[in-house]
């Protein structure tokens, strides 16, 4: 994921001119993109306002499922091409997509038959209780479509005695439970920045641009703005908009207006909550609410993540988790483990984001479908180029969308498709060892070639798959033993790997997406500091400018994700050296 030695600002402007296709976004379905065309050899650049996969992107129930929902609403492609696309996941990304035995509480066992047929032939009103039959009928069906490139074991259904001994914390009310699989997504911002650098590997002509506008649309030519201050222009082809919920306002820019978006907006939160951790054992427990919403907890990163509100919003800018948003999801989790205490003082994080999905009449927004389309605009006289607008999607299919778009834009190129997507690993997938015996040897080769040891490396494997081995030979002012103050499990030397090789410009980028401190609830004043300071020597920033990067951090931390900066853990200063862990 190694920028080049120059500035990227010099090597924008090399890479600028004319160009096969532009990519306005860079969430996941941009980026997806991009790594597609790339890998076909078409020359592509993707430029995104803000960071890789800061928008929507990074505000999911970070979950790579199948949609088993979306059977209720006869979306039986989808689920189709969910369930692949899950499975392939777990193959390609294996270093941050894992299997997630998933449980669902039954309270009934005939209720939602008839509620479930209407929705099916096009009710716009959802069942409010789902039984037992008709889970065990969507179960069957989700296992049936789950079965190309199975990794993971079929669904059972147990009654109320086996299910409360299994899982006691929750509510006696329940007739039975039901277990599936689908998967979780440990790290999705990084997921996005790896199909960028995975793109630009594999075509040197591309290019990628983060914090970056586009200021002008006029005679076919691009011209954007970098936040620094540089500019660019490019001549693309064909121009394809993936700003998820700010589609619309990228084709009026481009002087297409169009209305194509209805988002919804999703907020979770995180709970500190040990024993409710415990009892979960590494289960999601997906379940109604009592107004018939889908809800769901799970482990976390150690943390309880409960989501997620399905709201009507159009204003991506100011989304964000509401007081009246809390109240709900704590309690729906006090209805269904009514043993277990929830409280506003137990969150540690709180995130919210608007999903990008096609303007539609629905009375329910979970009812909006979740499927996606590539509708064009077609070239007019005053703008030369046509526009592939990405609409609705969802995290789990962005290759499959990908590959459809790139195919599209193959055609009106007039090229062929040189490589298939299908079983291309994914950043730190390649190389990844999905063994026991495979991950020995790995650790063994890498403690040989780098000298650290391999406890340590086996943290770093798991942080960031087989890319560890370039960041414990990484060589930098500090050391590996140069820990931050609070949490050993980060090195200097790793912060500093992130800083010159990930695209990062602000301190957000480091703690909010390139790491896990922020979402983990963990982060410290020292830490942040000790953050800084690193970025700062590695991007020659002054003094004002690291104490500007730390108090929007901590605006942005308080504000929108309602985190409170945990108290120093160690007395040490900055720069100050840690404990090896």
């Amino acid at each position: 994921m190694k920028q080049p030695d120059e500035t990227r600002e010099d090597t924008l402007a090399g890479k600028a001119g004319d160009v096969d296709v532009v990519i306005l976004g860079a969430g996941i379905n941009g980026a997806g993109l991009f790594r597609d065309l790339c890998a076909q050899g078409i020359n592509c650049f993707v430029v995104d306002k803000a960071d890789f996969g800061s928008g929507t992107s990074a505000a999911p129930s970070r979950l790579i499922h199948g949609g088993l929902k979306y059977l209720e609403t006869g979306e039986f492609g989808l689920v189709a091409q969910s369930t692949l696309e899950r499975n392939l996941l777990l193959k390609n990304a294996p270093h941050y997509v894992s299997p997630l035995p998933t449980v669902i509480p039954i309270f009934s066992w005939g209720k939602g038959m008839w509620a479930a047929l209407r929705t099916l032939l096009g009710s716009t009103s959802a069942p409010r209780s789902r039984g037992a039959i008709l889970i065990k009928i969507g179960l069957m069906i989700y296992d049936f479509y789950g079965s190309r490139h199975r990794v993971m074991p079929r669904h059972r259904l147990v009654g109320r005695s086996k299910a409360l001994r299994d899982m006691p914390a929750l509510t006696g009310s329940i007739v039975a439970t039901g277990t599936y699989y689908d998967a979780k997504i440990s790290h999705p911002e990084r997921l996005v920045v790896e199909l960028v650098a995975d793109g630009l590997e594999a075509n040197a002509g591309s290019g990628a641009a983060n914090y970056t506008s586009l200021i002008s649309a006029s005679n076919g030519v691009l011209t954007f703005k970098r936040e620094n201050g540089g500019a660019f222009s490019l001549r693309p082809k064909l121009v394809v908009n993936a700003a998820g919920p700010w589609i619309d306002h990228v084709n009026a820019a481009l002087g297409a207006p169009s209305k194509m978006i209805g988002g919804t907006k999703g907020s979770h939160i995180l709970l500190k909550h040990d024993a409710l951790v415990r009892s979960l054992a590494g289960r999601m427990l997906y379940f109604e609410a009592d107004d018939g919403r889908i809800c769901l907890v799970y482990d976390y990163l150690g943390k309880a993540l409960v989501g997620s509100t399905d709201l009507p919003a159009d204003n991506p800018d100011t989304v964000r988790c509401e007081p009246e948003e809390i109240d709900y999801l704590l309690e729906s989790v006090r209805t269904l483990l009514p043993g277990m205490k929830f409280e506003r003082d137990q969150i540690v994080y709180a995130y919210s984001g608007i999903r990008p999905l096609p303007s539609s009449d629905a009375l329910v927004p979970g009812l909006i479908s979740r499927d996606h389309s590539a509708p064009v605009a077609e070239p007019d006289p005053s703008r030369p180029f046509p526009i592939i607008s990405l609409i609705g999607g969802k995290w789990t299919t962005f290759r499959g969308f990908a590959e459809e778009v790139a195919d599209t834009v193959l055609d009106r190129l007039g090229s062929k498709r040189k490589a298939s997507t299908q079983s291309m690993p994914i950043g730190g997938g390649k190389g990844f060892p999905m063994d026991a015996a495979a991950r020995a040897t790995w650790l063994a080769d890498a403690a040989s070639a780098s000298g650290i040891d391999v406890a340590r490396l086996d943290q770093l494997l798991s942080r960031y798959g087989a890319s560890a081995s370039l960041i414990a030979r990484h060589r930098s002012a500090s050391g590996n033993e140069d820990r931050l103050p609070d949490s050993n499990d980060y090195s200097l030397s790793e912060i500093d790997y992130i800083v010159r090789n990930e695209f990062v410009e602000h301190l957000a980028d480091i703690v909010m997406r390139r790491t896990t401190l922020a979402i983990s609830g963990s982060l410290t004043t020292s830490e942040l500091q000790q953050i800084a300071s690193v970025a700062g020597q590695a991007l020659g920033w002054s003094p004002q400018r690291m104490d500007e990067e730390i108090d929007a951090v901590v605006a942005q931390l308080s504000g929108s994700n309602l985190m409170r900066l945990q108290p120093d853990r160690h007395a040490r200063g900055v720069g100050g050296r840690a404990k090896q862990a």
